[in-house]
């Protein structure tokens, strides 16, 4: 039975008072510090999209510019190094003779006979999330000539082949092509006072794909033959990026052709963007709808500056030869300012 309706309706009406003022008090405390920390993430999050804001209004603009000629190594750090600004360079390679010579058939000719390490996917995508896993691709050994039997069509082969490898592969397996070319950016090695960490060589088909990822590097990218497609996203548009930890797997051809994906034992979990910038899934990432990514095609001859921490997608046309200097970036105020960004991201619910 019920106490409170067996009494006068006056004394009734002082219970229920009496108990309702004893369950707010204790609720009270609670109900306060949740109101209080939706505040708290509501406040932050206006605050990560006007920091997002403010950096495409004062100094990042809504395109990737051009620059018609090399700069001087001053005028590179002041203009473009400084404020982490990307930007296409034409006519800053082409002295190189690789720019004339360099085509598959001199390719086959001059090191169609050395062993070169290859990435090999069922779909294009290496170091890449597939369903729950962070997949990296089968690296394979095999002969330049064989690559581009491949890449040519002359001989047919289950998966995707893709010279990718970025351990300066260029001046390690490579380096009969160096004279075709500078070991590094003279400009770009003065302006930073030292020379790239590596040089790497990139080849392979158009299923090729690059997943949005970002480097600790000063990028100089540049496009010998055919063309690459590029998404940019500006570091300071992190909280808008979603991240998530994955078991780390590679790919494997089995004798029949297929390709299984083998964990790898003990390894720990891989931080790694599971989202796709050319179909992004906006229902399950609603924080990417603030996301302002720029487009950047970049085409025979020229060379992109690709600054550190940027979020970059990358595809390429059929048979794209390219090579990237990587200049280790300056662990400075601008690098823990991204650390307090990126901790900032995980730990705020951006919907």
């Amino acid at each position: 039975m019920c106490l409170v309706s067996t009494c006068p309706p006056l004394l009734h009406a002082h219970v229920t008072w009496a108990l309702r003022r004893n369950f707010m008090c204790e609720a009270f405390p609670v109900v306060t510090a949740r109101v209080k920390t939706m505040a708290s993430s509501f406040s932050l999050q206006k605050c990560l999209r006007d920091f997002a804001s403010e950096a495409r209004e004062l100094y990042l603009g809504e395109e990737v510019p051009y620059v018609m000629q090399p700069p001087s190594p001053l005028e590179f750090y002041r203009e473009w190094i400084g404020p982490n600004k990307p930007c296409v360079i034409r006519n800053a390679i082409s002295h190189w003779p690789a720019l004339h010579k360099w085509n598959l058939s001199y390719l086959r000719d001059t090191v169609g006979s050395k062993v070169i390490s290859v990435a090999v996917t069922p779909n294009g995508f290496a170091d890449a999330v597939h369903g729950d896993r962070f997949v990296m691709p089968e690296e394979r050994q095999m002969t330049f000539s064989a690559l581009l039997d491949v890449v040519e069509g002359k001989v047919e082969s289950e998966g995707v082949f893709y010279v990718q490898k970025q351990c300066s592969n260029l001046t390690e397996e490579l380096p009969e092509l160096i004279g075709d070319l500078e070991t590094h950016i003279p400009w770009m090695s003065e302006a930073l006072g030292k020379r790239p960490d590596a040089v790497n060589f990139w080849l392979g088909e158009a299923k090729a794909v690059t997943s949005m990822h970002k480097d600790h590097y000063e990028n100089l990218y540049c496009v010998i033959s055919g063309e690459k497609q590029f998404i940019l996203i500006p570091p300071s548009e992190r909280p808008f990026i979603p991240y998530e930890l994955y078991q780390p797997s590679k790919y494997h051809q089995t004798k029949d052709g297929t390709f299984e994906v083998v964990d790898e034992a003990g390894a720990s979990k891989v931080p790694w963007t599971p989202l796709d910038p050319l179909s992004p899934d906006v229902e399950r990432f609603p924080q990417y709808r603030h996301a302002r990514p720029m487009l950047c095609t970049v085409r025979a001859g020229e060379m992109l500056y690709l600054p550190s921490l940027w979020f970059h997608h990358v595809r390429q046309s059929h048979g794209c030869i390219a090579v990237n200097f990587w200049y280790d970036m300056e662990f400075d105020i601008k690098y823990n300012y991204f650390q307090l960004l990126d901790s900032l991201s995980r730990n705020t619910d951006l919907q």
